[in-house]
């Protein structure tokens, strides 16, 4: 299966005064892309996990490697693959680009909890199952 794609606008918001999108706004737009893909790649809204099922899924590990600058108006074209799922864990690849142009690649792992004890948790084997249709 190919990767979970998306597209965000780098808005106003994003930008540092020199319209370039200031690093930590990369952070928030990886994080809506993981978002998107729990919503719509997995059917596992952030409301639900969160409210409903007392699940978090926080970010244990990130690293992420800047290739270009994007400016105010550029659409960025995101992608997800899983590259491996454990246990409770799960490494992602989630890259950046605009027009072809890599902007950014990030390596990433979240870890699966329960809310309410703080304790990590296993995937189901549904979800477990659905993720790994994003495995490069």
């Amino acid at each position: 299966m190919p990767a979970f794609q998306m597209q965000q606008d780098v808005r106003f918001q994003h930008c540092d005064p020199a319209a370039m999108v200031f690093y930590p706004r990369y952070f928030e737009m990886i994080n809506l892309t993981i978002e998107e893909w729990f919503r719509c790649g997995l059917g596992w809204d952030f409301h639900h996990m969160h409210e409903i099922d007392d699940r978090g899924i926080p970010t244990a590990r990130i690293e992420v490697e800047f290739k270009a600058p994007s400016r105010l108006g550029d659409v960025l074209d995101w992608s997800l693959t899983v590259t491996h799922v454990g246990t409770s864990s799960l490494n992602l690849e989630i890259a950046a680009s605009c027009n072809g142009e890599e902007r950014l690649i990030c390596h990433s792992t979240l870890v699966q909890f329960v809310k309410s004890t703080g304790r990590p948790v296993g995937w189901t084997e549904s979800l477990k199952s659905r993720m790994l249709e994003f495995r490069n």
